[in-house]
């Protein structure tokens, strides 16, 4: 249906569930250094929120990396992408259960061993998030070959134009000689001409 648009979506739908985990984590964090229980509160609906978000992020991601055209080399991104995304939903899915059957607070002996397995499920979402920039930026995942060529030749054509353009703005900044010619001339804003050997 929507072919390599999948990956649009991807790329659209990844911002938001990454962002409400490290704000759960970090709500979670900071409500327990404040005792305060309405930042436990927040950090609990974010992470809800944030897990079916990264679920939708995770599906979409699977149809996105079936559609789009990529390299052999690329493919091997993909699936660690792939399989880390999976683990980061799978992590902070059990600990969104985990909280729901405590009824959104962890005991006190819960927090620690529970806010570990978050922080480590952040830095694997940064890290699968990293993997996901080198596959646009470094692999161009979600172009299409044909459209690459499009922008490849539009750039070539762009940079020679420039080239052409900085030779117009200074046109007395410096002859062409012949293979013989051993000075070049140029010409001042005064006037005065002289030559470099």
């Amino acid at each position: 249906m929507f072919g390599y648009d999948w990956a649009r979506l991807h790329a659209a739908l990844n911002d938001f569930p990454a962002a409400l985990l490290l704000v759960s984590v970090f709500f979670d964090l900071l409500g327990i250094f404040t005792k305060r229980d309405s930042l436990k509160a927040a950090g609990f609906w974010t992470l809800v929120v944030g897990v079916i978000g990264t679920g939708g992020a995770v599906i979409v991601g699977e149809l996105a990396a079936d559609a789009a055209e990529h390299s052999d080399e690329a493919h091997a991104v993909v699936e660690t992408h792939e399989t880390l995304g999976i683990i980061v939903l799978v992590l902070f899915g059990l600990l969104a259960i985990w909280r729901i059957l405590r009824k959104g607070v962890w005991g006190p002996t819960e927090q620690p061993i529970a806010l570990t397995a978050a922080v480590i499920g952040v830095a694997l979402m940064v890290y699968t998030s990293k993997l996901g920039g080198n596959l646009v930026f470094d692999h161009g995942l979600g172009i299409t070959a044909a459209r690459m060529q499009v922008i490849m030749d539009a750039r070539g054509a762009e940079h020679h134009h420039h080239e052409e353009e900085e030779g117009a703005a200074h046109p007395d900044s410096a002859k062409a000689t012949t293979p013989g010619d051993t000075a070049a001339t140029h010409t001042h804003a005064d006037s005065t001409t002289h030559s470099h050997q």
